[in-house]
């Protein structure tokens, strides 16, 4: 196992519109993509953001070696407690999971 980050270009995260968040998988290479699809359940994103897998969209685009999450936002952008406006955080979240 390793951490998502060390096998892919790069884990990007933004506002979707103030509901939403998205996370892009920029995989680099067939084979990464490869392994991350297989390896990567929507259920270890749900676990992450608290979320309940059933509204999380999951987007693979194997002609771009991407994988895209959608995900209703925990907070709605600009909310007391919403702790990242711009959803740029969440990034890191994600490039951590062991895969």
């Amino acid at each position: 196992m390793a951490e998502l980050r060390t096998l892919v270009t790069k884990v990007r995260s933004k506002n979707a519109g103030p509901f939403w968040l998205t996370i892009d998988i920029f995989c680099g290479s067939p084979e990464a993509y490869a392994r991350v699809v297989r390896d990567l359940e929507t259920a270890r994103i749900a676990a992450v953001f608290e979320a309940d897998s059933q509204t999380i969209k999951r987007f693979d685009m194997p002609d771009l070696n991407v994988v895209k999450f959608s995900l209703p936002r925990p907070a709605v952008q600009g909310a007391v407690d919403d702790r990242d406006m711009h959803g740029a955080s969440w990034a890191a979240l994600v490039g951590d999971l062991d895969i």
